[in-house]
């Protein structure tokens, strides 16, 4: 039964294909998106601009507010080392 199933599904291999392609896709964005260093990246960049001036303080805390739920939710998960564990 194994080999007919596989004859006869041979049409969707490529949608299977695709689907898995995107689960990779979507698990890497979610890595890098939870990474600790990344996440304390943005907060220095979004700290520096708002000493220039290019952000008020309103969009600075709403902003920080943002990544620094970003880095409760890593720590949590554990992500952002790629081994299952906090930095």
């Amino acid at each position: 039964m194994g080999l007919i199933s596989e004859v006869l599904l041979l049409p969707f291999a490529p949608v299977r294909g695709s689907a898995w392609v995107i689960g990779q896709v979507l698990h890497e964005a979610e890595r890098i998106y939870y990474d600790p260093a990344t996440v304390r990246a943005e907060l220095a960049r979004l700290e520096e601009r708002l000493e220039a001036g290019e952000i008020s303080e309103e969009e600075f805390d709403r902003e920080e507010d943002e990544l620094l739920d970003r880095l409760e939710i890593a720590s949590r998960k554990g992500a952002g080392t790629g081994n299952g564990t906090a930095p």
